[in-house]
């Protein structure tokens, strides 16, 4: 996505600390922000939280955005990613690593997966545990490897495939319950 000469100045109206500017940023990108926050937290309060934490590291470091290197989606994107991991890295009640070098690839039926809207695979994304639904997310989502996985989570590359297994597995395990009903 490229920098228009709008995002430029909201851009710059943000850097001057211009609240107007900074109330149009936040509006323009809540939705999709907050759509990528749903996917890496468990429930809506969780993601509120990840997506104000995003927006207020956006404003403290706008100065720093450079439209030569991104776009101010994709700039803003990667925040909101960062805050995500953040977060699961500071709750220790999301905090389960499993450390392990092999992982098999488990089959999800794709046809069953065609038959789902959009909400209904959140839904179920939703289901798998904080550590491998962030992996699954930065994996299948976002398209950053094993090894990214791990430098920004502080794991092993291993395990963010165990974590992607596991993942999968459950995904495979609920699309099965639900075509059983």
């Amino acid at each position: 996505m490229s920098n228009t000469s709008s995002d430029i100045d909201l851009v710059n109206g943000c850097s001057n600390n211009e609240r107007a500017a900074q109330g149009r940023l936040y509006k323009q990108y809540y939705t999709s922000m907050m759509s990528i926050c749903m996917r890496y937290t468990h429930n809506e309060d969780d993601a509120i939280e990840v997506l104000h934490n995003g927006f207020l590291k956006v404003f403290k470091n706008i100065h720093r955005f450079d439209p030569l290197k991104a776009g101010l989606y994709t700039w803003i994107r990667s925040i909101m990613i960062h805050s995500a991991i953040d977060y699961i890295r500071q709750n220790a009640k999301h905090r389960k690593w499993v450390e392990i070098e092999y992982a098999a690839e488990p089959y999800v039926d794709s046809e069953a997966v065609s038959k789902l809207n959009v909400q209904e695979i959140l839904r179920l994304v939703r289901k798998l545990p904080p550590a491998s639904r962030a992996v699954f997310n930065l994996y299948i989502m976002e398209g950053y490897t094993h090894r990214e996985i791990g430098q920004m989570m502080g794991i092993s590359e291993g395990t963010s495939k165990w974590h992607l297994s596991e993942a999968r597995r459950m995904m495979q395990k609920f699309l099965t319950t639900l075509q059983a009903v």
